[in-house]
């Protein structure tokens, strides 16, 4: 058979898969970041991501905005943030973020607890036209496990807004090497229907996510209450992605760790037997 192109090519920073946490749980870790991290990196013209983010923001699918919610403040942190991650930023009229930066954006805004601002491309099968204007708790009430995630929601909300800098990532195995996976735009691609684990788990891809917060600063450098949410979609060939041994031996922990929820949320409940099964092969080897 033969593989796609890999379209992580010129898009994006491959996912570790030694930064699984054991046994896999759905809770927001995050890591604090210094001042110096970098969130965004430059979008290439000749990248798969670019293509797909092109046609997302010629139908006019891009960009979603909170009546009311004025925008401003948050932009030029951006394009601010832009500039200090050593990106060219295009003079006025700066064409749209979507089609300049590899991330997907968001707001969060502490004073109304909602997300009021998404530039969003390339969603993990979620669709940002009916998240625009939610709280966390709402934004995420489909996360499984989500019941138990609900009392963090408001002190999360306060730690992220409050003027520091943060990261987390996620991750799930998906059938399809579509960076977009609006469920409006695209069907959910099946599994393989291979019956050796080899075969299956060479048409499977690491679809990862490097999340990060930044502020939003007043005139005078003070944070707004408001923080810039990033996402960084990685994908990977899942033979590729798991390198070696303990890296096998880290995701078949993760993926037997899984509650029946886990498995339906990020919908692997089909395809956990044969990647545990492929998973064990490549961990004798």
């Amino acid at each position: 058979m033969t593989r796609p192109a890999n379209p992580l090519s010129k898009c994006t920073m491959p996912f570790d898969l030694q930064q699984i946490e054991l046994p896999f749980q759905m809770r927001p870790d995050l890591r604090r970041l210094g001042a110096d991290a970098v969130h965004l990196h430059a979008l290439a013209p000749a990248s798969p991501l670019f293509h797909e983010k092109r046609q997302v923001s010629r139908a006019a699918q891009a960009l979603h905005v909170a009546p009311g919610f004025d925008a401003g403040p948050a932009i030029a942190a951006i394009w601010q943030q832009a500039r200090l991650d050593g990106i060219a930023v295009p003079a006025t009229p700066a064409p749209p973020l979507e089609l300049v930066l590899q991330q997907d954006l968001a707001v969060l805004d502490l004073a109304s607890a909602r997300v009021p601002w998404m530039c969003i491309c390339v969603p993990s099968g979620w669709a940002p036209e009916e998240k625009i204007g939610l709280g966390l708790a709402a934004i995420h009430a489909p996360v499984a496990d989500s019941a138990a995630l609900n009392p963090r929601w408001n002190p999360l909300a306060r730690l992220l807004t409050a003027g520091g800098s943060w990261e987390r990532h996620v991750w799930t195995i998906s059938p399809s090497s579509r960076f977009d996976q609006h469920p409006g735009r695209h069907v959910p691609a099946p599994w393989p229907s291979a019956s050796d684990p080899e075969d299956f788990a060479r048409q499977c891809w690491l679809r990862s996510e490097r999340q990060t917060f930044f502020p939003v600063r007043d005139g005078q450098g003070q944070p707004m209450g408001q923080a810039v949410f990033t996402i960084t979609v990685a994908l990977q060939p899942l033979t590729e992605a798991v390198r070696n041994v303990a890296d096998a031996l880290r995701l078949q922990q993760a993926l037997a760790s899984m509650s029946d929820a886990v498995l339906a949320y990020k919908r692997l409940t089909a395809a956990r037997a044969p990647l545990l099964s492929w998973l064990s092969q490549r961990a004798m080897h």
